[in-house]
Parts: C-alpha cells; structure tokens; sequence
C-alpha cells in the first residue's frame, strides 16, 4: 500500500455475512468465517499460528486475507502512576496515528481515533492545527481497542489498585473528526458493539462519539437505532466567538447544532454530553456561562467542562481556577448538569487537543 492508500481488508471491516462471503471466495467452508471472528475479537489472536481451530494448511490464506496486519506501536508513553498510556502508531502507508488507554478503579477507557489528522481547524487544538491525512478505516480504529484489550491481558497497564483489566468504555475522542468519517465509523461502532464472538461485545452505552456539530451526520446517527453517547464539542455558546473557536460553525450555528443534539436525544433517550474546554479570558466570562446555562436548561444533556490542555504554539491557556468553578457554579444554577473533566495523559500530549502524532 503506498503512501495515503487504502488499508488492506481485514475482518473487523465486514459483517458476519460479509465475512462468511469472504471465506466462502476463497475455498473455505463458511463456518470458517466464525472461527477467525471468535480467534480475533475473544482470543485476541495477531499471529496465523494461533488460529488452533483452523486446519494448519488453511491458515496462512485465511490470515493473509482476513487478519493482515494493519499497525505497529511506534513509541509508548506513560503517564498517571501506570494508569495512562499513549501509543503512537504507524499504519502500513505511513500514517501516523494515536490512541489513549486509560485505566480506573472501576472501568478502563480506550480514546481512538478515526481519522489521521482533522480537517476541521479548531485553532486550540493540535490534531485540527495538523490538518488531515486521511479517513481510517473500520479495522483500523477497532484495532486500536482490540490493542488495548491485548496490553490489558498481558499485565501491561499495571498502574491502580486493582480494578478491571478488560476495555469496558471507548470514546471517539482521539485523533479526527468522526461524524466526517461516518461510514467506517459506523462500522466500527457494531463490530465494538456486535455480541461475541462476532464483535467485541461492548455496551453500546459505554461508547462515545464526539462531534464539532456536522448535523446531518448527527441526524444520521440518530436513525441507525444505536445507543451511544453523543458528545457535541461546542466551546461556546454564542455564533460569534465559535465562528472563531469551531470554524464549521460558519456552516451549522450554535442553534442548529444544539437542535440536532436535542433531536438526537429524542430519538434514543440518551443524555447528550457538551463538551467545554475552559480558554482564560475567551469563553469563560459569567456571561458566556449564563448563556449556556439558559441553552440547556431543561435539555438532556450534561456539561464537561474541560481545562485546555496545553498545546505548541497555542495562543489561549487554561482557565483560573476560580473562574472555572463561577463558571460551573452558574451552570448548576439553571439546573444545568456539569462537571470538570479529569484531565487525563497531560504530561505525555495524551489529553484532549494534545494529539498531534508527532515523532
């Protein structure tokens, strides 16, 4: 594959159907197609000497056909006492992409990616400020969370006391626009959410798919009879300064990216989270909170406020503690629900707008 080309197909980027097909085309018996889904979405399997349930002269075709390698760690940085690890990987073309792996007492998270890059240019974040390089495709973002099902069961994330040791949440947080991806991110979604062994066999509500606000996609998404989390990335609640923050907002204001929000929580019942990254003197005046405050009051929705993380070169810096804490203060008045985020893989660029893949 050369440089920007497309990966290789592979068989978290088919429907079981679609991979009995695939089995079929090459001579082997259709059942065939549920071995290696068992192999790599429960047995974790990278390698064609472990598929021990596939005759030894099949194998090699099978594997070469329908597990190709599609990624290699390049660098691994850890961070949080052991409970944070970013890799960078490098795809067969070159492309560079990264992935988070985040363990907590009672869950552990994987932040993928979904395209090399983002094409949407939010000034205060590294990954937009790097443009895009192109879309992933479906088995390269489920690969990032089969990785860290693998570093899990190999004892590599050891930092905590205790706790699971097996992905139970993924967030499309990392690298990318995934709304602009939508095809492979949908197909992503049910090979993560698929019962196993056909899939990975996580809830559907313990994913998350973040957004700047593309609204068709947004409604798009509502209909496809999912039950993931939507993040909005919204930053601010007014036209004027998110025109600035969020450059598509030229495209889809505040009011219109909000009423698809609002439609797509109707359509499945699920709290839609709004994403706020906290910038001293830039959105978090008392103003811009009572603004936001009276957007969302009564909606299904939950605020994260987010400190900006530090990116090179950037302009805007975290808000003060004290205004962070009138801003959430204010929401809370409007019965608005919000937090501040953990801030998790600061110190290694792990954290939200730090992902450039540099390196």
């Amino acid at each position: 594959m050369g440089r920007g080309g497309k990966p290789p197909r592979h068989l978290a980027d088919l429907s079981p159907t679609e991979r009995r097909a695939a089995v079929i085309a090459l001579g082997q018996p259709g059942y065939r197609a549920d071995q290696l889904a068992r192999a790599y979405f429960a047995r974790l399997v990278d390698d064609s000497a472990a598929l021990t349930d596939v005759p030894a002269h099949a194998r090699g075709a099978l594997a070469a056909a329908l597990l190709p390698p599609l990624m290699a760690p390049v660098r691994q940085l850890t961070t949080d006492d052991g409970w944070t690890r970013k890799t960078l990987w490098r795809a067969l073309d070159g492309t560079r992409i990264e992935s988070v792996l985040m363990r907590y007492p009672d869950r552990v998270t994987v932040c993928v990616s979904s395209q090399a890059g983002c094409g949407m240019g939010c000034p205060f974040c590294a990954t937009g400020q790097a443009g895009l390089t192109r879309n992933l495709s479906s088995a390269e973002i489920v690969e990032q969370v089969v990785a860290g099902a693998r570093a899990l069961r190999s004892g590599e994330l050891t930092g905590g006391p205790g706790g699971p040791l097996r992905v139970s949440n993924v967030v499309f947080m990392g690298m990318g626009e995934p709304l602009a991806n939508y095809r492979a991110v949908l197909s992503a979604l049910r090979r993560l959410t698929d019962p196993a062994p056909s899939g990975l066999g996580l809830a559907q509500r313990a994913i998350t798919v973040s957004t700047v606000g593309l609204v068709p996609a947004m409604d798009r998404l509502a209909e496809e009879g999912l039950q993931v989390t939507l993040a909005v990335s919204l930053h601010a609640p007014d036209d004027e300064l998110r025109d600035t923050l969020v450059p598509v907002n030229t495209r889809w204001p505040v009011g219109e990216v909000l009423a698809a929000a609002w439609r797509y929580a109707g359509r499945t019942g699920r709290r839609v989270s709004v994403e706020y990254a906290m910038m001293r003197d830039v959105n978090d005046q008392p103003d811009r909170a009572h603004r936001l405050g009276a957007l969302l009051r009564g909606r299904l929705a939950h605020v994260n406020l987010i400190p900006l993380n530090p990116t090179p070169g950037s302009a805007w810096t975290a808000s003060r503690p004290g205004d962070e804490r009138a801003f959430l203060r204010i929401l809370r008045s409007y019965g608005v629900a919000a937090t501040v985020r953990d801030t998790r893989g600061r110190e290694i660029d792990g954290a939200c707008g730090q992902l450039a893949a540099s390196g």
